[in-house]
């Protein structure tokens, strides 16, 4: 018979685990403990912008975002100058709510309109002879360096070149290098620097992208892991391999923590799937899977989620205006509610319904994610026993209203009896 190891006394003066036992365990999963850390880190801890705006790099000039601010307001307060019509427009009932909302969002349209701005050289941009796009490259680089600068830009800002594919690969990647060697000659590259990788099918192509980084690092003395980017889900082979895994999840592991968000391509994927051009929409089935899958492979990995547009433009009539805004408005309720917390807005007059929806959605939740905060933190009970993941939720939705203007910091203190420290705690950022 062979010999086994036999434990110590326990805790309760019973057996034990052996020392052996317990080295085995600790040999056995502290590679698995560092695989979790490395692919599941946790929410970054960084602002994540409510939306991006898209605008064609011929289009992109040094006053775009004061455009489309002025532009959004004067749409805003033509059709819906009081909170009374906005809350017509949108279909709300909550006067008091909409009140406050509506001194809200025209604030942050003359503040601050745009969050996050990409500078499209793909679909919004199109072929161009290789001199205009080049030059066109040249000329964002400086735009985005001397707002920054000044000031003026908004809080992210970035590119979205062509993508990895054969046909337009070397044209991307030239845009890419003279827009970052740009940014370098004139100041250094921004903190809120974002780029965007469009119709992605293999993670083959974001290491490509990951190779073309950490070069471009190297010869420029900047550190490994600088330069991050945005992966757009526009196809359905960035869903599902013809192996029948999920091949977003490969994606994020082939960008080696690089990846910074998932964005969702409405009219793209809806056409990859077939779907008519009539169906094509956020809240189509084929949209809602998609989205489903992408959300449970960023899950933990510090990779944000993007929601996709809306193309109905809210123009016209005011009876048209109050239709696309009810639309746009109810698609971004949509998303937020189903922790979609970002998305693209392709119109300046999709700016008033983009912050009615997000700031509406924050403020209607303060006092109740407030009391269940301070009860957790207090131990006092009541009728939700929550536990720290929902504490960890409640924080980090009290923290997004802050970080978008839709709450104020004492709102929030006096609702939980928390600073931002201790909430940022609890979020785990």
């Amino acid at each position: 018979m062979s010999q086994v190891e036999v434990g110590g006394t326990g805790p309760t003066g019973g057996a034990a685990f052996s020392a052996a036992a317990r080295t085995a365990v600790e040999a056995l999963l502290a590679p698995v403990d560092a695989d979790l850390a490395r692919r599941y880190p946790g929410d970054p801890g960084t602002r994540q912008p409510v939306h991006t705006v898209y605008v064609p790099a011929d289009a992109f000039a040094a006053d775009t975002v004061r455009t489309w601010g002025r532009q959004a307001l004067e749409v805003f307060d033509t059709h819906a100058g009081t909170p009374a019509e906005l809350a017509r427009a949108l279909g709300v009932a909550d006067d008091a709510l909409l009140a406050d909302v509506h001194a809200r969002v025209r604030a942050k349209l003359e503040r601050e309109p745009v969050e996050d701005l990409r500078i499209d050289f793909e679909d919004g941009y199109g072929a161009r002879p290789d001199a205009e796009e080049d030059a066109a490259a040249v000329r964002a680089a400086e735009l985005v360096a001397s707002a920054v600068a000044d000031g003026s830009a908004p809080p992210y800002v970035g590119i979205r070149i062509k993508c990895m594919e054969a046909a337009v690969r070397d044209r991307g990647i030239r845009t890419l290098e003279l827009f970052l060697g740009t940014l370098l000659a004139h100041g250094g590259l921004p903190g809120g620097l974002v780029l965007t990788l469009p119709k992605v099918t293999y993670a083959e192509q974001v290491t490509a992208l990951v190779r073309l980084l950490a070069d471009f690092e190297h010869a420029a003395g900047l550190p490994a892991g600088r330069i991050g980017f945005e992966i757009q889900i526009e196809t359905t082979q960035a869903i599902l391999g013809p192996d029948g895994r999920a091949t977003v999840a490969r994606m994020i592991e082939a960008a080696g923590g690089r990846a910074t968000g998932l964005h969702y391509g409405t009219f793209d994927y809806s056409a990859s799937c077939g779907v008519g051009a009539a169906y094509q929409s956020l809240d189509h089935p084929v949209a809602d899977h998609a989205k489903a899958v992408m959300q449970v492979a960023a899950a933990g990995t510090g990779v944000r989620l993007s929601d996709g547009s809306t193309n109905v433009i809210p123009t016209g009539s005011t009876a048209q205006v109050h239709a696309a805004w009810k639309l746009h408005h109810d698609l971004v309720r949509r998303s937020l509610a189903r922790a979609y917390y970002q998305g693209w807005d392709m119109h300046p007059a999709h700016l008033p319904t983009r912050y009615a929806a997000v700031y509406s959605f924050y403020r209607e939740g303060v006092a109740a994610a407030g009391a269940r905060l301070a009860a957790y933190v207090a131990k006092a009970g009541g009728d939700v026993m929550d536990e720290p993941a929902t504490a960890r939720a409640l924080s980090g939705h009290l923290l997004r209203g802050l970080d978008c203007g839709a709450v104020d910091l004492g709102e929030v203190a006096a609702a939980t009896g928390l600073d931002r420290a201790r909430l940022e705690a609890l979020a785990g950022r």
